[in-house]
């Protein structure tokens, strides 16, 4: 009987040693950098968009060339959301939906494009280095996340950091077209707010398909229109920049982006583009011959800096 009573009885659980167990934040672990190197690739992807948008304006005016991008976009997401036999979005998400519509498929590629018709590559890539910051404080107000003060102070230092170089490169002034720069700051943080939240109750690649197939529309027309008006001067380098940034920048940048901000966070994803000015210097210097300040390796190193402690303080905070 003594024997008997030391066997585990048949409807006890074992519970196992306390240094055998996962560590509760294991599970956590894997999605947390999966997360990050999706938005990573999201923004490689995305420094890309302004060299591609300046080859693209070699063969296309400003109108035809935003509204071909985002048609070609469509057709392709169209074509996966067909293939896949999406349903369509429930009617409460309609509305976040036009949000990501109105400003990553068309008010930010329209107006980075109407801007670098007068402003280099370069110098706009560093402009909007500010979205960083700007997309966290509208995810603050729009989900009520409260990022850690730390978080702050290294975002406004990264920011604080892009707005310098930008005085520091344009001699002090701001050229005519950082009105449109600043505008598409505005819209396309508010885009990417929507869009992450959306990102967390449907795919990332069904939000960026739903929200170009809701412009289709307007882009069949503004293409039929602007063609008309604007001169087609086909080359090599306008084709390839209007497919990137189609297939490329809106496409998979925003399928990659989407994911892993739903993942980490759109706090947090969107201060990994703080160095997304940083990468378009090179290729605008590696692509388009452009000169690059001196002073951009000191601006790399502090925004990478400042990068790595947001992502610290908000893995702190979770």
């Amino acid at each position: 009987m003594r024997a008997e009573s030391s066997a585990t009885a048949p409807n006890t659980i074992a519970v196992a040693p306390a240094e055998d167990r996962p560590h509760p934040s294991a599970p956590a672990a894997a999605p947390a950098r999966r997360g990050t190197l999706l938005a990573l690739l999201g923004v490689v992807t995305f420094s890309l968009t302004f060299p591609s948008t300046a080859w693209g304006l070699e063969s296309f005016g400003p109108w035809s060339l935003v509204a071909l991008r985002s048609l070609l976009a469509a057709v392709l997401s169209g074509g996966f959301l067909l293939a896949g036999r999406v349903r369509v979005p429930a009617r409460e998400h309609w509305a976040g939906l036009a949000v990501v519509a109105g400003g990553v498929v068309v008010g930010f590629p329209l107006l980075t494009t109407l801007a670098l018709r007068t402003s280099t590559t370069s110098h706009a890539a560093v402009v909007v280095g500010l979205l960083p910051l700007t997309t966290a404080v509208f995810s603050s107000l729009r989900t009520g996340a409260r990022p850690p003060r730390a978080f702050w102070a290294a975002a406004v230092a990264g920011a604080a950091v892009v707005i310098a170089f930008t005085v520091t490169q344009s001699g002090g002034a701001l050229s005519a077209g950082d009105l449109f720069l600043f505008g598409a700051l505005l819209v396309c943080a508010a885009g990417y707010t929507e869009g992450g939240r959306l990102a967390k109750v449907m795919p990332g690649w069904q939000v960026t398909g739903w929200a170009l197939i809701l412009t289709l529309p307007l882009n069949l027309a503004g293409a039929a229109v602007a063609l008309v008006y604007e001169p087609v001067r086909l080359g090599v380098h306008g084709v390839v920049g209007l497919v990137w940034v189609a297939a490329g920048s809106t496409f998979l940048g925003l399928y990659v982006w989407y994911r892993g901000m739903a993942e980490i966070g759109v706090a947090r994803a969107s201060q990994l583009q703080l160095a997304q000015p940083l990468l378009t210097l090179f290729w605008s210097f590696f692509l388009l011959g452009e000169e690059v300040a001196a002073a951009a390796p000191v601006a790399a190193v502090a925004v990478l800096v400042c990068i790595a402690l947001t992502q610290r303080a908000s893995r702190t905070r979770s």
